[in-house]
């Protein structure tokens, strides 16, 4: 299903306690680990006595309260968020409740209502787009969406570090799930591509290690889904030109109970090649669909 990365944890870190991770950065790992989140969320604290915080977590109380120990005496002026899923924005809430702090982010939740890892309560103070400018007290943020993942997802890129927050575009553990309507394969990538445009020299992602040579590890993420793409090709030239029948024969070393997420993946690649033209159906995309190629 994703591909597992390999690396030494290179920032040890204890739940509920604040890591200086690099001289601008520090990070408090919420204690939700799961399939999805690894070792858990990590949230991220920018500079020092007027701070930013990205991405405040899920709605735990020990990690709300654990980050406003790491904030204690400071100013917290900026509450960044990569995007509305719920280990990822619920948090900045209390948060901005208890220290007045001005929210940002692309905008709400765009999935659909009832979604179960939409954040579906949260509206940013200040909608911010692809190259905007964030300043703070000795530290400046570059606004960089990178769709896919989430519509609204975006990264945020501190120039005094060349430092890149990925939230779940590029995780340190394995790829990111696509899934839709809201994740759009054909936006993940072209976003995947907009980052090997940039120079930026490590990415601090939400779930995962730093990621200290990032272009090559792009690189891997892309050569990942076209190979997946290539499958889906021979799929269809082999006559199998229903989802059903393609997931069994992809996906043949992984567990029959993932079967059903192995099939929103693979909707979600014919859902971007649909948009670049390689794919077609008649009638409206579907999981059961009839798929064929140009």
């Amino acid at each position: 299903m994703a591909v597992q990365i390999s690396y030494v944890r290179e920032v040890e870190f204890e739940y509920g306690e604040a890591d200086q991770v690099s001289p601008l950065i520090r990070r408090v790992v919420a204690n939700n680990p799961s399939a999805f989140t690894f070792t858990g969320t990590g949230t991220y604290i920018i500079g020092e006595g007027e701070v930013a915080v990205i991405d405040p977590g899920p709605m735990i109380d020990t990690h709300v309260e654990a980050l406003l120990r790491a904030l204690e005496g400071e100013t917290v002026s900026h509450i960044l968020i990569t995007h509305t899923h719920s280990d990822h924005s619920p948090a900045a809430a209390p948060l901005k409740k208890l220290t007045g702090a001005t929210t940002y982010g692309y905008g709400p939740h765009a999935g659909g209502q009832g979604e179960e890892d939409g954040d579906m309560d949260f509206v940013p103070d200040v909608e911010i787009r692809h190259g905007d400018i964030i300043e703070g007290d000795g530290w400046t943020i570059e606004c960089v969406h990178t769709p896919g993942h989430t519509s609204n997802h975006i990264c945020f890129a501190l120039k005094e570090e060349k430092a890149l927050f990925t939230g779940d575009h590029v995780m340190g553990w394995s790829t990111s799930i696509v899934s839709p309507p809201d994740g759009n394969m054909f936006d993940y990538m072209n976003s995947l591509r907009l980052l090997l445009k940039r120079d930026d020299e490590v990415y601090w992602p939400t779930h995962g290690a730093p990621i200290r040579d990032p272009k090559p590890f792009v690189e891997s993420f892309i050569a990942h889904r076209e190979e997946r793409e290539a499958q889906i090709i021979e799929q269809i030239k082999a006559g199998h030109h229903h989802i059903k029948e393609m997931v069994p024969i992809i996906y043949a070393a992984v567990d029959k109970r993932l079967y059903p997420a192995a099939a929103r993946s693979v909707y979600a690649h014919i859902l971007g090649m649909l948009e670049d033209g390689r794919v077609v159906t008649d009638g409206t995309p579907t999981l059961d669909a009839a798929y064929r190629l140009r």
